[in-house]
């Protein structure tokens, strides 16, 4: 069995290659649409391989992210291979079998899987049964179910992993791993580090926003009021098709930010856009060629393979966010913010190399004397969002105490609990789906390692007390200042 993922891009740039008409592909598409990214399980015939390939097809037009189904997708496979070994399949499968398979994936395997990912196999054979039972495949579940659930999953919730930054850390990461700077804030002869303004910036609006790498990865200009050289103060974004599972929520965007993406728009965006002119002009057939925006710049218009087209912007995915380009007369421009060789939105491995060279400036100045603590694992993009979401809701926190006691009030009224609830506001900002994933943010707001740090300094040879002097002091408790104690023995 072959798993393949469909692309109606390279469908259509064969199909013209074939001889095909822009209609005869369009109405190719309109009688029976595939959406991109879904996929196709083939036997050795090259042959669908059923039903898989029609839950597939049924999770595509439920409008399941293309990511979750390749996920799904992999985790279906190799059970199929699993019970072919057995001689099995999935009508013929049982609890047993499905049980074994477990034990192989978390514990007999070349490369073991721990919880959460056993966890996503399970979601993906759980959804697969619930398609069978809807279309007759299968008269029931092959497991009984319990109280707790079906028995096979490992119903343990992953502790969230939050690692924050304090001002320094976070300064140095900016300023000396992304812009290049010496630890004294001045320049750094020997940087040999490529746009060093997009990369603080991207820094900056990632922290001050708390936005995912998704999110403030693929944000287009007109989002933030970028056009035509216009430079807002502050922005709000909408935040839908790039969110997490495509929730929807808004982003403001401070003042500082939108500073700091000044110089990356004035000096190194408009260089890259010039060179990039003739590989855009090369790659046009492939663009989406936007000719005006509508709506308040809240929706584009203009030409997609071949056909014209409106989207609203905080719809759009990533991506045909790649592919956007605005045909301003003297040449292409990339509607993206954030641009790399090419013209290119930058994709995530891109900012993961970006990434790893701060991190290697960040060690090779961590043992000066202006440099601040590093940790022993690299930075990632997730804990500048962290460090948002714990900042904020100190401060948030913190304001709520001095309102409760300027009003000298015994307790909140349940409006200023709904309104200036800290844990809701970040939730908010986050968008969470629970508030209980944001509380679990709270264990976080004490640094555990100081205060075991203050808690047993005195017993530590720092605190300068010795075996020797700790032990006189026991023996003479009237020199110590105590009263005497009575010997424990006869």
């Amino acid at each position: 069995m072959q798993l393949f993922f469909t692309d109606q891009r390279k469908v259509r740039r064969v199909g013209q290659f074939a001889g095909l008409s822009q209609a005869e592909l369009s109405a190719l598409f309109t009688r029976r649409p595939v959406p991109a990214g879904t996929p196709i399980l083939l036997d050795e015939a090259m042959r669908p391989v059923e039903p898989v390939s029609s839950w597939f097809r049924s999770l595509a037009l439920e409008r399941k992210d293309a990511k979750t189904m390749r996920s799904y997708a992999y985790s279906v496979l190799m059970l199929l291979h699993f019970l072919r070994a057995r001689d099995a399949d999935l009508r013929s499968a049982t609890e047993t079998d499905l049980r074994e398979f477990r034990l192989v994936r978390q514990d007999e395997a070349e490369q073991v899987v721990g919880d959460a990912a056993w966890d996503r196999d399970w979601a993906a054979i759980e959804s697969l049964y619930r398609f069978l039972i809807r279309t007759g495949e299968v008269a029931q579940r092959p497991w009984r179910a319990t109280p707790q659930g079906s028995g096979l999953a490992s119903r343990i919730r992953p502790a969230l992993r939050v690692r924050h930054m304090e001002l320094d850390q976070y300064l140095f990461l900016r300023d000396v791993g992304f812009a290049g700077l010496a630890p004294d804030a001045e320049l750094d002869a020997s940087f040999r580090g490529w746009r060093p303004h997009r990369n603080r910036a991207a820094c900056e609006l990632a922290l001050m926003t708390g936005m995912r790498i998704q999110e403030w990865s693929t944000l287009l200009l007109p989002e933030l009021g970028l056009l035509d050289n216009r430079h807002p103060a502050f922005a709000d974004i909408e935040v839908e098709a790039c969110a997490k599972f495509g929730r929807p929520r808004s982003v403001y965007v401070a003042p500082d930010p939108m500073e700091l993406l000044v110089p990356y728009l004035l000096f190194e965006r408009p260089e890259i856009v010039a060179k990039a002119q003739r590989s855009l002009r090369r790659r046009h057939r492939d663009l989406f060629v936007v000719e005006r925006l509508e709506a308040d710049d809240a929706k584009v218009r203009g030409v997609f393979d071949g056909l014209k087209v409106t989207r609203t912007i905080k719809n759009m995915k990533p991506g045909l966010r790649r592919l956007a380009v605005l045909e301003t007369g003297d040449g292409l421009d990339p509607l993206a913010l954030f641009i790399g060789q090419g013209g290119k939105m930058l994709t995530f491995s891109a900012w993961d190399r970006i990434r790893w060279r701060a991190w290697d400036r960040l060690k090779a100045w961590s043992g000066g004397m202006e440099a601040p603590v590093v940790p022993r694992r690299c930075w990632v993009y997730h804990d500048l969002r962290h460090t948002f979401a714990l900042r904020l809701l100190i401060f948030l926190t913190r304001e709520a105490l001095n309102d409760a006691a300027g009003q000298n009030l015994p307790m909140s009224t349940l409006l200023d609990h709904m309104t200036g609830n800290p844990l809701l506001v970040v939730q908010r900002r986050l968008g969470h789906a629970h508030p209980s994933t944001t509380y679990r943010y709270i264990r976080y707001l004490k640094d555990p390692m100081r205060e075991v740090d203050a808690a047993f300094r005195q017993w530590t040879a720092a605190g300068g007390a010795s075996y020797v002097t700790i032990a006189r002091s026991l023996m003479n408790p009237e020199e110590a200042g105590h009263a005497p104690t009575r010997s424990l023995h006869p």
